[in-house]
Formats: C-alpha cells, structure tokens, sequence
C-alpha cells in the first residue's frame, strides 16, 4: 500500500511541473482556439477584469475600451534596466511582424511603480516602441487592484534610495481574447514570432 501511494505521489508531482512549466512557456492553452479570439478558463484562477486607469496621454482608459480586440498585457515599470525594456521590444517586434491583423490586436503596459511611472514618463518611455503600445498608470489603489486581477506579483526593493531603486514583479506576458478572458501566458524569453503564432490562431 505504501509503494502505492508513492508512487501516486510522485505521479501527482511529475504532473503537477509539466504542466506549470507548460503554462509558463505559453504553450498551454487555457481555452478553446476554435472560437477565434475567445476563451474558457477552467480550474484556474480568473485571470484579468475590469479596470479604471490613465494612458500615456493622460486620457481615462478603461477595458471596456479594448473589447472586441485581443490584448497583449505586461506589467513593468519605466525605471526597469532590463526585462521591461526588452519584453517591449520583444512586442514590438511581434505587432510589425503581424501585419495588417495587427490591427485587431492592442499591446498594454501596465506599470507596477505608479509613484515614478506617471503620464509623461511613460510617455517618454513608451516612445522608443511600436507606437500601437498602450502604457497605463494610476494610483496605487487602482494599480494594486488591476494586478490582483491579473494575480501580478511586484514589490519594491528597498535598498535605502528613495528615488532610485529596483522592482520585483512577475514577467509574464497574458494573451487575452475578445471576451476579456486569458487564452494563454507568455513567459518572459518567448520569441516574437512564437508570439505571433499563438495570436494568428486566435485571429
């Protein structure tokens, strides 16, 4: 008997890392392509929701502005020395490689530090990339609660520097459908042409 539940166990565990480590490539879908652009989840967490937040134009955004249009979401800051920048080229890359159809389909980024990450500097920074990349801020509270909807980790690390300092945040990049519901999850390192195949199923 107790061979027996060992070996469920590690069974259970095998599982359990192959399909965490699937979910984090993006090659685990979490819903059906058949229906273009949409998406069912089932025993996961709901990922994503509604939102109030400010654009780099200072304009109210909400996600009712995005409906009917896939979405490419990253959460980042503008201050970030290296992952942010890179997964913003990484998108800008997939959105000029995806043709005319990259019409139907709007990158965000989402900052984790609302207090540095204001209008005109994430304007600034969102410059320097594919123009079609909606950057987004707000106050803490409305930062905090759109991360807890797309379960984002970010913590400042503190080091002393009031102005100058780094943040730890999940670098994921959430693909969602039409409906507003995740279809899958990018990990950070996923080519741009991955990215574009994964989109064109759904398109």
């Amino acid at each position: 008997m107790n061979k027996i539940l060992a070996y469920c166990i590690a069974f259970f565990v095998l599982a359990s890392v192959l399909v965490i480590g699937l979910w984090s490539t993006g090659m685990l879908q979490v819903g059906p392509t058949a229906q273009k652009g949409s998406s069912i989840i089932s025993g996961v967490p709901q990922i994503g929701g509604s939102f109030e937040l400010i654009n780099q134009k200072g304009e109210p955004v909400t996600d009712k502005d995005f409906q009917d249009k896939l979405m490419l979401v990253f959460f980042g800051y503008t201050f970030c020395p290296d992952v942010c920048p890179t997964e913003a080229q990484t998108i800008s890359v997939a959105m000029e490689e995806l043709g005319d159809a990259a019409d139907e389909v709007v990158p965000v980024f989402v900052t984790v530090d609302p207090a540095r990450d204001t209008v005109l500097v994430m304007d600034e920074f969102l410059s320097s990339f594919h123009p079609s990349i909606v950057g987004l801020t707000g106050s803490e509270t409305q930062i905090k609660d759109v991360m807890k909807k797309y379960r984002v980790y970010g913590q400042k690390v503190e080091d002393g520097d009031p102005e100058y300092y780094l943040v730890d945040h999940t670098s994921f990049t959430y693909l969602m459908g039409r409906d507003g519901a995740l279809i899958t999850v990018f990990s950070y390192g996923t080519t741009p042409e991955e990215m574009v195949a994964k989109i064109n199923e759904q398109l």
